[in-house]
Protein backbone atom coordinates (compact mmCIF):
# COMPACT_ATOMS: atom_id res chain seq x y z
CA UNK A 1 0.00 0.00 0.00
CA UNK A 2 1.65 3.27 -0.96
CA UNK A 3 3.00 5.76 1.58
CA UNK A 4 1.01 8.76 2.43
CA UNK A 5 4.34 11.22 1.92
CA UNK A 6 4.43 9.81 -0.99
CA UNK A 7 1.11 10.15 -2.35
CA UNK A 8 1.17 13.93 -1.03
CA UNK A 9 4.42 14.47 -2.37
CA UNK A 10 3.83 12.84 -5.78
CA UNK A 11 0.06 14.94 -5.98
CA UNK A 12 1.62 18.29 -5.17
CA UNK A 13 5.21 17.74 -7.05
CA UNK A 14 6.25 18.85 -3.67
CA UNK A 15 9.71 17.48 -1.50
CA UNK A 16 9.51 14.63 0.54
CA UNK A 17 10.72 16.63 3.40
CA UNK A 18 8.20 19.40 2.74
CA UNK A 19 5.67 16.80 3.08
CA UNK A 20 6.96 15.02 6.44
CA UNK A 21 6.99 18.46 7.65
CA UNK A 22 3.23 18.85 6.96
CA UNK A 23 2.50 15.73 8.58
CA UNK A 24 4.25 16.14 11.53
CA UNK A 25 3.12 19.67 12.28
CA UNK A 26 -0.35 17.93 11.94
CA UNK A 27 -1.29 19.56 9.08
CA UNK A 28 -3.25 16.43 7.05
CA UNK A 29 -6.01 15.16 8.28
CA UNK A 30 -8.31 11.99 6.88
CA UNK A 31 -11.90 12.51 5.45
CA UNK A 32 -12.89 11.33 9.23
CA UNK A 33 -10.89 14.36 10.72
CA UNK A 34 -8.17 11.84 11.90
CA UNK A 35 -4.87 14.00 12.18
CA UNK A 36 -1.79 11.97 10.10
CA UNK A 37 1.36 12.47 11.77
CA UNK A 38 3.26 9.52 10.39
CA UNK A 39 4.63 9.93 6.78
CA UNK A 40 4.20 5.70 6.66
CA UNK A 41 0.80 5.65 7.07
CA UNK A 42 -0.82 3.58 4.51
CA UNK A 43 -3.82 4.12 2.21
CA UNK A 44 -5.30 1.04 0.88
CA UNK A 45 -5.24 1.09 -3.19
CA UNK A 46 -8.77 0.63 -3.25
CA UNK A 47 -9.72 4.15 -1.26
CA UNK A 48 -7.91 6.20 -4.04
CA UNK A 49 -8.69 8.60 -4.74
CA UNK A 50 -8.76 10.25 -1.68
CA UNK A 51 -9.85 13.46 -1.08
CA UNK A 52 -7.35 14.75 2.34
CA UNK A 53 -7.25 18.29 4.02
CA UNK A 54 -3.83 19.61 3.64
CA UNK A 55 -4.58 22.61 6.15
CA UNK A 56 -7.69 24.62 4.90
CA UNK A 57 -7.24 23.43 1.43
CA UNK A 58 -8.62 19.71 0.36
CA UNK A 59 -5.91 17.76 -2.16
CA UNK A 60 -7.34 14.76 -3.98
CA UNK A 61 -4.48 11.66 -3.51
CA UNK A 62 -4.05 9.52 -6.29
CA UNK A 63 -1.95 6.20 -7.03
CA UNK A 64 -2.61 6.73 -11.25
CA UNK A 65 -4.28 9.92 -13.44
CA UNK A 66 -5.12 9.88 -16.85
CA UNK A 67 -6.24 12.96 -18.58
CA UNK A 68 -7.45 13.77 -22.15
CA UNK A 69 -5.70 17.24 -23.75
CA UNK A 70 -7.43 19.04 -26.86
CA UNK A 71 -3.76 19.52 -28.06
CA UNK A 72 -3.09 22.79 -30.83
CA UNK A 73 -1.35 23.22 -33.55
CA UNK A 74 2.46 24.30 -32.63
CA UNK A 75 3.07 21.99 -30.12
CA UNK A 76 5.44 18.59 -30.93
CA UNK A 77 4.55 15.57 -28.47
CA UNK A 78 8.04 15.03 -27.05
CA UNK A 79 9.22 15.82 -23.56
CA UNK A 80 11.96 18.29 -24.65
CA UNK A 81 12.57 20.13 -27.67
CA UNK A 82 14.81 23.00 -29.00
CA UNK A 83 12.67 24.54 -31.54
CA UNK A 84 9.31 23.81 -30.45
CA UNK A 85 6.79 24.06 -26.85
CA UNK A 86 6.44 20.56 -25.87
CA UNK A 87 2.53 19.28 -25.23
CA UNK A 88 3.43 18.48 -21.52
CA UNK A 89 3.43 22.49 -20.87
CA UNK A 90 -0.26 22.34 -21.74
CA UNK A 91 -0.37 19.64 -18.92
CA UNK A 92 1.98 20.46 -16.61
CA UNK A 93 -0.76 21.72 -13.47
CA UNK A 94 -2.12 17.95 -13.87
CA UNK A 95 -2.02 15.42 -11.05
CA UNK A 96 1.08 13.12 -11.51
CA UNK A 97 2.48 15.34 -13.93
CA UNK A 98 6.34 14.02 -13.74
CA UNK A 99 4.86 10.35 -14.12
CA UNK A 100 2.09 11.69 -17.42
CA UNK A 101 3.32 10.02 -20.50
CA UNK A 102 1.53 10.78 -23.88
CA UNK A 103 -0.32 7.59 -25.47
CA UNK A 104 1.00 8.11 -29.00
CA UNK A 105 2.20 11.19 -30.53
CA UNK A 106 0.16 13.88 -32.65
CA UNK A 107 2.89 15.81 -35.00
CA UNK A 108 3.06 19.05 -34.70
CA UNK A 109 0.34 20.61 -37.16
CA UNK A 110 -2.32 18.33 -35.99
CA UNK A 111 -4.84 19.37 -33.45
CA UNK A 112 -7.22 17.06 -31.14
CA UNK A 113 -7.18 13.84 -28.45
CA UNK A 114 -3.68 13.33 -26.75
CA UNK A 115 -4.01 11.05 -24.35
CA UNK A 116 -2.22 10.77 -21.37
CA UNK A 117 -1.65 8.23 -18.53
CA UNK A 118 0.80 7.45 -15.50
CA UNK A 119 -0.06 3.47 -15.92
CA UNK A 120 2.32 1.97 -18.31
CA UNK A 121 0.67 -1.19 -18.72
CA UNK A 122 -2.24 0.75 -20.32
CA UNK A 123 -0.33 3.20 -22.48
CA UNK A 124 1.60 0.00 -23.70
CA UNK A 125 -1.83 -1.71 -24.88
CA UNK A 126 -3.34 1.59 -26.12
CA UNK A 127 -0.55 2.02 -28.59
CA UNK A 128 1.29 -1.77 -29.40
CA UNK A 129 -0.58 -3.17 -33.00
CA UNK A 130 -1.30 -6.45 -31.91
CA UNK A 131 -4.28 -4.43 -30.00
CA UNK A 132 -5.88 -2.42 -32.86
CA UNK A 133 -6.58 0.27 -31.19
CA UNK A 134 -8.37 2.85 -34.04
CA UNK A 135 -7.61 6.46 -34.52
CA UNK A 136 -10.41 8.52 -36.27
CA UNK A 137 -9.49 11.70 -37.51
CA UNK A 138 -11.10 14.66 -39.35
CA UNK A 139 -9.28 16.67 -42.11
CA UNK A 140 -9.40 19.40 -43.90
CA UNK A 141 -8.49 18.81 -47.67
CA UNK A 142 -7.02 21.07 -51.01
CA UNK A 143 -9.22 18.99 -53.43
CA UNK A 144 -11.20 15.62 -52.74
CA UNK A 145 -9.19 12.60 -52.52
CA UNK A 146 -9.61 9.75 -55.20
CA UNK A 147 -11.56 6.50 -54.98
CA UNK A 148 -10.04 4.32 -52.23
CA UNK A 149 -8.74 1.07 -54.25
CA UNK A 150 -9.19 -2.24 -53.08
CA UNK A 151 -5.07 -1.91 -52.00
CA UNK A 152 -3.56 1.07 -51.09
CA UNK A 153 0.39 1.11 -50.91
CA UNK A 154 2.54 4.30 -49.50
CA UNK A 155 5.75 5.45 -51.17
CA UNK A 156 7.71 3.77 -48.38
CA UNK A 157 5.83 0.13 -48.77
CA UNK A 158 3.35 0.36 -45.88
CA UNK A 159 -0.29 -0.50 -46.49
CA UNK A 160 -2.24 1.32 -44.28
CA UNK A 161 -5.63 -0.07 -42.70
CA UNK A 162 -8.34 1.84 -43.41
CA UNK A 163 -11.41 1.43 -41.85
CA UNK A 164 -13.77 4.06 -43.40
CA UNK A 165 -13.23 7.10 -45.05
CA UNK A 166 -16.07 9.48 -46.28
CA UNK A 167 -16.76 13.08 -47.03
CA UNK A 168 -18.36 15.38 -44.19
CA UNK A 169 -19.97 18.64 -44.04
CA UNK A 170 -18.89 21.90 -42.31
CA UNK A 171 -21.46 21.31 -39.21
CA UNK A 172 -20.10 17.44 -39.09
CA UNK A 173 -17.12 18.78 -38.42
CA UNK A 174 -14.95 18.98 -35.10
CA UNK A 175 -14.75 22.76 -34.15
CA UNK A 176 -10.85 22.15 -33.33
CA UNK A 177 -10.38 21.01 -36.86
CA UNK A 178 -8.33 24.06 -38.75
CA UNK A 179 -9.71 24.76 -42.43
CA UNK A 180 -7.12 27.14 -43.66
CA UNK A 181 -8.17 28.88 -47.26
CA UNK A 182 -7.11 26.67 -49.42
CA UNK A 183 -9.65 24.11 -48.09
CA UNK A 184 -12.35 22.83 -50.46
CA UNK A 185 -13.70 19.37 -49.14
CA UNK A 186 -13.88 17.94 -45.84
CA UNK A 187 -13.40 14.28 -44.80
CA UNK A 188 -13.26 11.37 -41.92
CA UNK A 189 -10.54 8.97 -41.50
CA UNK A 190 -10.86 6.19 -39.31
CA UNK A 191 -7.65 3.98 -39.43
CA UNK A 192 -5.98 1.19 -37.30
CA UNK A 193 -2.35 2.40 -36.19
CA UNK A 194 -0.58 5.52 -36.52
CA UNK A 195 2.53 5.63 -38.72
CA UNK A 196 4.47 8.59 -39.15
CA UNK A 197 1.68 11.37 -40.88
CA UNK A 198 0.07 8.36 -42.00
CA UNK A 199 -3.25 10.15 -42.54
CA UNK A 200 -1.19 12.89 -44.59
CA UNK A 201 0.46 10.24 -46.91
CA UNK A 202 -2.64 8.43 -47.03
CA UNK A 203 -4.44 11.49 -48.61
CA UNK A 204 -0.87 12.73 -50.53
CA UNK A 205 -1.61 8.86 -52.45
CA UNK A 206 -5.10 9.82 -53.02
CA UNK A 207 -4.35 12.67 -54.81
CA UNK A 208 -5.20 15.27 -52.33
CA UNK A 209 -3.72 17.60 -49.46
CA UNK A 210 -4.14 17.94 -45.66
CA UNK A 211 -4.33 21.50 -44.86
CA UNK A 212 -6.14 20.55 -41.37
CA UNK A 213 -6.32 17.70 -39.43
CA UNK A 214 -7.69 16.82 -35.92
CA UNK A 215 -8.06 13.88 -34.20
CA UNK A 216 -11.50 13.38 -32.51
CA UNK A 217 -11.60 9.62 -31.56
CA UNK A 218 -9.01 6.81 -30.13
CA UNK A 219 -11.05 3.56 -30.26
CA UNK A 220 -14.61 4.57 -28.41
CA UNK A 221 -12.96 7.62 -26.48
CA UNK A 222 -14.17 10.74 -27.83
CA UNK A 223 -13.43 14.41 -27.88
CA UNK A 224 -15.72 16.42 -26.93
CA UNK A 225 -16.90 19.25 -29.23
CA UNK A 226 -16.56 22.12 -26.38
CA UNK A 227 -13.30 21.29 -25.24
CA UNK A 228 -11.01 23.95 -25.99
CA UNK A 229 -7.72 24.04 -27.52
CA UNK A 230 -5.28 23.82 -24.90
CA UNK A 231 -7.47 22.52 -22.58
CA UNK A 232 -7.69 18.99 -20.89
CA UNK A 233 -10.14 17.37 -18.75
CA UNK A 234 -9.62 14.09 -16.22
CA UNK A 235 -9.85 11.18 -17.36
CA UNK A 236 -9.03 8.89 -14.53
CA UNK A 237 -11.56 5.87 -15.61
CA UNK A 238 -9.68 5.61 -18.89
CA UNK A 239 -8.92 2.28 -18.48
CA UNK A 240 -12.41 1.24 -18.26
CA UNK A 241 -13.48 2.67 -21.82
CA UNK A 242 -11.24 -0.05 -23.41
CA UNK A 243 -12.57 -3.66 -21.85
CA UNK A 244 -11.10 -5.64 -24.99
CA UNK A 245 -7.47 -4.88 -23.70
CA UNK A 246 -8.06 -6.37 -20.55
CA UNK A 247 -7.15 -6.15 -16.40
CA UNK A 248 -3.78 -3.38 -16.08
CA UNK A 249 -1.60 -2.32 -13.81
CA UNK A 250 -1.39 1.26 -12.01
CA UNK A 251 2.56 1.37 -12.49
CA UNK A 252 3.77 4.94 -13.46
CA UNK A 253 4.39 5.11 -17.23
CA UNK A 254 8.18 4.39 -18.31
CA UNK A 255 10.55 8.06 -18.82
CA UNK A 256 11.00 8.40 -22.78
Amino acid sequence: MPRIDRLIANTLGASRKHVTQWLRSGKVSLPNGEVVRDPSHSIPDDALPLAVMLGDDEVTLRNSFSLLLNKPTGYVTALKDREHPIAAQLVADAPLFDELRAVGRLDKDTTGLLLWTTDGKLLHKLTHPKNEVTRTYHAALARPAGALPEKLVLDDGHEPKILSLVAITAEQAHPSLEQPPETTVLACITIVGGAYHEVRRIFAALGSHVTGLCRVAYGPVELPKDLELGAWLDMDDLAAHYPQLAPHSSKPAPRE
